[in-house]
C-alpha cells in the first residue's frame, strides 16, 4: 500500500509498504480518506522528536476512514461505517483511560504520526476502543477535523476553561485551523469573540465567522485595543496558542480572575511572566494537550448539527509536503488536508 513517510528532515516522500496484517482481536482495520495537517506535523517535518522514534516514520496525526475489516470481539461497528481514530495509543487501563481522561494516559504508547507511525497510509490498524464513528451527514474531510482541530478546541473551551454563554474571549490566530474553530464554537453559545489575525484580508474572514473585534497584531497591539474595547476590565477567556509573541500581552487581556488555556507555543517553547501580577489578579492558567475521546463525539455532533470546519485547501497525497509548507508559512485560514 502507499505511504508517505518521514526519512529526515523536511526529507517526506510516498513510499509502497506492505499491507497491515488482518486486524486481531478487539481491532479495526480502517482505510484512510482524509488527512489534517496540524502543527504537530510541522514540528516533525522540522526534525523534532527524532531521538524518540525510529525512521522512516509514516506521518500524520489526524484522520478520517471507513472501517474496513473487524478484528474478533468487535462490538457497535460494522464494515462501511465512517470513523475518526483518536490519534494517541493509550494504554486503556490506567485510572486516568478508565475515567475518561484519554489524554492524560499514565503509559502512552505515542502520538500517530510524530512518535509511531501515523494515517497518511492507506490501511491502518487501531483499537475499537480508539475509534469514534461519524455521522452519516459529515464528509470525511470535515470529519478529518475532529479528532485535533474541532476535539482540541472543544477540550480547551469547555473542559479546561469552562467558557460560559455571553462571555468574552480573546483567540489568538484566528485564521488558522484551531482559531477558526474556536470563534465558532464560542459564538455559538453567545459570546463576545476578540481575536487577532495576520492580515486584513483574514480580518475580513474572521468577521464573516461570527467575531466581532478583528485585531490586525502587525499593525495594532492587541493588548490596548482589547483592554480599550472592555473598558480596562479585560476579557474573561484568552485561547492562546501562540506562545513568547503573545503570552505577556494576553495576560495583560484578562479580567481578575481571567482564565488562560493553552494549547501551543508556534512562536517558541519559553518566555518570562510577571509572578506579582499573576497571583494579585488571581489568573487561572491551565495547560491543554490533545483531548479526550469524548471531545471528538462532540465535535462530530457539533459538526452533524451544521458547524462545519472552515476548509484552506485540500491536497492529494503527493502534495503533503506543500501542504506543510503553507501550514508553516501562515498563509493559511482555516484547515490543510490531504485526500487518499
Amino acid at each position: 500500500m502507499k505511504a508517505l513517510q518521514l526519512f529526515g528532515d523536511r526529507d517526506l516522500r510516498l513510499t509502497e509498504v506492505p499491507d497491515p496484517d488482518a486486524p486481531g482481536p478487539g481491532e479495526v482495520q480502517i482505510r484512510v480518506r482524509a488527512v489534517g495537517l496540524n502543527f504537530i506535523d510541522v514540528w516533525g517535518f522540522r526534525g523534532m522528536a527524532f531521538a524518540k522514534r525510529k525512521l522512516p516514520l509514516t506521518v500524520g496525526a489526524e484522520a478520517a476512514g471507513e472501517i474496513a475489516a473487524l478484528g474478533e470481539g468487535v462490538e457497535g461497528l460494522k464494515v462501511g461505517d465512517k470513523v475518526a481514530p483518536y490519534g494517541a495509543l493509550t494504554c486503556g487501563q490506567c485510572r486516568a483511560c478508565r475515567e475518561g481522561r484519554d489524554n492524560l494516559c499514565e503509559d502512552v504508547g505515542g502520538v500517530l504520526g510524530f512518535h509511531v507511525d501515523g494515517f497518511a497510509r492507506e490501511l491502518v490498524n487501531l483499537p475499537a476502543r480508539l475509534v469514534v464513528r461519524v455521522p452519516d451527514s459529515v464528509s470525511f474531510t470535515d470529519a478529518a477535523c475532529a479528532p485535533i482541530a474541532f476535539g482540541t478546541v472543544q477540550h480547551m473551551l469547555f473542559d479546561n476553561a469552562k467558557l460560559e454563554p455571553g462571555e468574552t474571549i480573546l483567540v489568538h490566530a484566528g485564521g488558522s485551523g484551531i482559531g477558526t474553530t474556536a470563534i465558532k464554537m464560542a459564538k455559538a453559545i453567545g459570546c463576545t469573540v476578540f481575536t487577532t489575525v495576520g492580515d486584513d484580508a483574514k480580518g475580513e474572514k474572521a468577521k464573516a465567522l461570527g467575531a466581532d473585534h478583528v485585531i490586525n497584531y502587525r499593525t495594532e497591539r492587541f493588548e490596548g485595543e482589547v483592554r480599550k474595547a472592555t473598558k480596562r476590565k479585560g476579557v474573561d477567556v484568552v485561547f492562546e496558542h501562540v506562545g513568547p509573541e503573545t503570552w505577556n500581552g494576553s495576560l495583560l487581556c484578562l479580567k481578575r480572575g481571567g482564565r488562560l488555556v493553552t494549547c501551543g507555543s508556534t512562536s517558541g517553547v519559553s518566555t518570562t511572566m510577571n509572578l506579582m501580577q499573576l497571583f494579585q489578579q488571581q489568573y487561572r492558567i491551565t495547560g491543554s494537550f490533545g483531548c479526550r475521546i469524548a471531545n471528538i463525539r462532540d465535535a462530530l455532533a457539533k459538526m452533524a448539527d451544521g458547524m462545519n470546519p472552515v476548509i484552506d485547501t485540500v491536497l492529494p497525497l503527493a502534495d503533503f509536503a506543500q501542504g506543510l509548507e503553507r501550514l508553516e508559512s501562515r498563509k493559511v485560514f482555516g484547515k490543510i488536508l490531504v485526500t487518499l
